[in-house]
């Protein structure tokens, strides 16, 4: 540790801390616009400064060090001028008039750091040319105008992303923020991430659907769970007047770490249909608005009547969307109170079925964090495409990428990890397990194999040779990736259902195989990750909801579908049952074919639980209310259940840990 004094104040930090830093842990306020605590230092605009004794200048304590026995002074005459100074120079250089700024009153760094200094005015004549205005992007405009040249945003694409879409063109004041070669950011290599737009500290890149909506004090923040994917991101809901203005990524989560992808950040913003807003039962052809309570009546009626018909009678499918507390009830309801023939999630099949195959091979439930992959060396990524699907996953492997970790890519299909990739490997279809064994041969032939594999794999047939004919691979890069995986020291598996789209379990046992092999799987450490493919896939397998659906043949079905959006498989499933209940939020050609339509509450209308791929229990908090006719998930099966004269249990949490594989007591890491 190292000690050193700011304003008088002792502090203890530990080596490689900035002044800056340290002067925040003590409490000690600096202001600053370049720095971010997620970004690496910069030392770009200057108002940091400070004083420290035995220095020749000021200086910039974003980047400065911290040294044994260093004595700083935030406050003094010479520091409060320099300040001063630096703040009048970036108010003239760009269109900095405040009363017509969206980020105006509080949301403005730039402004705050002004009226923390006491400025009035600024007696520099402005000198600047207009730039225009980029609003080519769909959900972000580019002011040049009110830009400071921070450059937070090149950044944070580049070191929080890695998607390096920001640069700056030309040079002092008329330097500007560009995408790629100049191009509109809407036609730019954007992914519509908005890390960019959450680090500004001005308003040069705004929010189109929020800006002037709301100011800091206007609004209400409430940190929740993205439940667009299984990764499970922290988000802040920016909520004003019950409507929800903007979705942004809390800091502080330990998943994400402030980072968002599209999905999570601006799809929720966007129309997803017409929400239904009353109960309707089908009356004489066409549905009808009615009450809850003749709703429920006529619902529980025709599930009562199924009930005795055993697996023939009922087929209840839920949304892995849906919380953790819902699918519990809908367990309890159909399963346990209506002797349902068929109590499933939508998500059918391998990919939900495999966190319980693979706690099965691993002897536990669950496989790696996401901090694994911070920390690798190599990444082997098969079967899964995280340039388009599991998004921040994706960036923390492309963030890696620039500090020497290596890329392995293996997937037929097109991929866009494969033009990032330093292996890009393209078997041929559903030869994936020869492809893996053939590796774990390479390993075990230079003698570097950490353990032995559990399965029973023909090492001596697959050769480098023999699984190039096998596969289409070449030879020698089936010996180049066995050898690099041999020497890794930090290696990161990930695979998704593109891995077991036609050979489970085989490949995935051989994938688990060479990461023991790898030493990225053992008793006291696993660096395999898999991607599930809703927010509560594994939730829905721990309430044993993974087994394969047909609904043909059942007298009623009932899906609990939430705000999720039905697939044209699941509507043919229902084409013809004879009695059909929906519970959804949004109106779809399943509701049409409804006979009893129950509406539900979106997500950031209700509360409830979620478990990640991590198997990391997480609250989403509610943000909005509901209509006036809609209920949450769970008051809609407690509301049916009553009627039914069924009890619901709460214990979801004792449920949950009953079914935690021993030597893992505690679900939440």
């Amino acid at each position: 540790m190292i000690t050193l004094t700011i304003d008088g104040k002792e502090v203890q930090v530990p080596e490689g801390t900035t002044v800056l830093r340290a002067a925040q842990q003590a409490g000690v306020y600096i202001p600053t616009l370049c720095d971010h605590k997620h970004l690496f230092p910069y030392g770009g605009c200057r108002i940091c400064l400070v004083e420290v004794e035995g220095a020749r200048t000021l200086q910039p304590s974003c980047t400065l060090p911290a040294a044994n026995g260093m004595v700083v002074y935030t406050n003094t005459p010479a520091v409060q001028e320099a300040r001063t100074f630096v703040l009048t120079l970036i108010f003239s250089e760009r269109n900095h008039f405040c009363m017509y700024c969206p980020v105006s009153g509080g949301d403005c760094e730039l402004q705050n750091a002004a009226y923390g200094q006491g400025m009035t005015e600024w007696p520099l004549q402005p000198n600047w040319q207009p730039y225009p205005v980029d609003g080519s992007h769909e959900f972000i405009v580019l002011d040049h105008n009110r830009c400071i040249l921070c450059r937070r945003c090149v950044r944070a694409c580049a070191e929080l992303v890695g998607n390096f879409t920001l640069g700056v063109q030309e040079r002092g004041a008329s330097s500007r923020i560009i995408a790629d070669l100049d191009v509109p950011l809407g036609e730019s290599t954007c992914i519509s991430c908005g890390t960019c737009l959450q680090v500004c500290p001005t308003g040069a890149i705004i929010d189109r659907v929020s800006a002037y909506q709301g100011r800091l004090k206007d609004v209400t923040r409430i940190k929740s769970t993205c439940v667009g994917c299984s990764v499970g991101c922290g988000i802040e809901m920016i909520v004003r007047d019950n409507r929800l203005l903007r979705i942004e990524g809390d800091w502080d989560a330990p998943v994400n770490q402030g980072v968002l992808c599209k999905v999570g950040r601006f799809d929720p913003l966007t129309d997803q249909g017409e929400r239904i807003l009353t109960p309707l039962v089908r009356q004489n052809g066409a549905l009808k608005a009615t009450t809850w309570e003749e709703a429920l009546q006529v619902a529980a009626a025709r599930l009562r009547a199924a009930k005795g018909h055993g697996g023939a009678g009922i087929a209840a499918l839920a949304s892995t969307r849906l919380p953790v507390e819902a699918l519990y009830y809908f367990k309890q309801l159909f399963a346990d109170g209506l002797d349902g023939g068929i109590v499933t999630s939508i998500e059918e099949g391998v990919t939900t079925a495999l966190p319980g195959w693979v706690a099965h091979k691993l002897g536990k439930p669950f496989e790696g964090t996401l901090d694994e992959i911070h920390k690798a060396d190599v990444v082997l990524a098969i079967g899964v495409d995280l340039v388009e699907n599991h998004q921040v996953a994706g960036f923390f492997v492309k963030r890696i990428l620039p500090r020497g970790c290596k890329l392995v890519v293996i997937d037929p299909y097109d991929n866009g990890l494969h033009a990032l990739a330093d292996f890009s490997l393209r078997p041929k279809k559903e030869s994936d397990y020869d492809l893996l064994v053939g590796l774990m041969q390479v390993i075990a032939s230079l003698g570097r194999a950490r353990v032995h594999p559990i399965g029973t794999h023909d090492l001596t047939r697959h050769t480098p040779d023999n699984v190039s004919r096998m596969t289409g691979v070449p030879a020698e890069t089936i010996r180049e990736v066995g050898r690099l995986l041999a020497d890794a020291e930090r290696p990161v598996f990930i695979y998704g259902k593109g891995l077991t789209r036609a050979s489970f379990p085989t490949a995935l046992e051989a994938l688990l195989d060479l990461a023991r092999m790898a030493g990225a799987l053992d008793d006291s450490h696993s660096a395999v990750i898999g991607t599930k493919g809703q927010a509560n896939s594994i939730a829905a397998y721990l309430f044993d909801l993974d087994k394969a659906f047909d609904l043909k043949g059942h007298q009623v079905a009932y899906l609990a579908i939430g705000d999720d959006h039905p697939s044209a498989r699941l509507l043919e499933h229902v084409e013809n049952a004879p009695f059909l209940v929906v519970q959804a939020s949004y109106a779809s050609p399943l509701t049409d074919r409804a006979d009893v339509v129950l509406p539900a509450a979106i997500w950031a209308e209700q509360a409830g639980h979620y478990v990640n791929l991590e198997g990391r229990l997480q609250e989403a908090r509610q943000g909005l209310n509901p209509p006036r006719e809609v209920r949450s998930n769970m008051a809609i099966f407690q509301a049916l259940a009553e009627t039914l004269g069924i009890t619901l249990q709460d214990n979801w949490r004792d449920a949950l840990q009953q079914r935690i594989w021993i030597g893992q007591p505690d679900l939440c890491r």
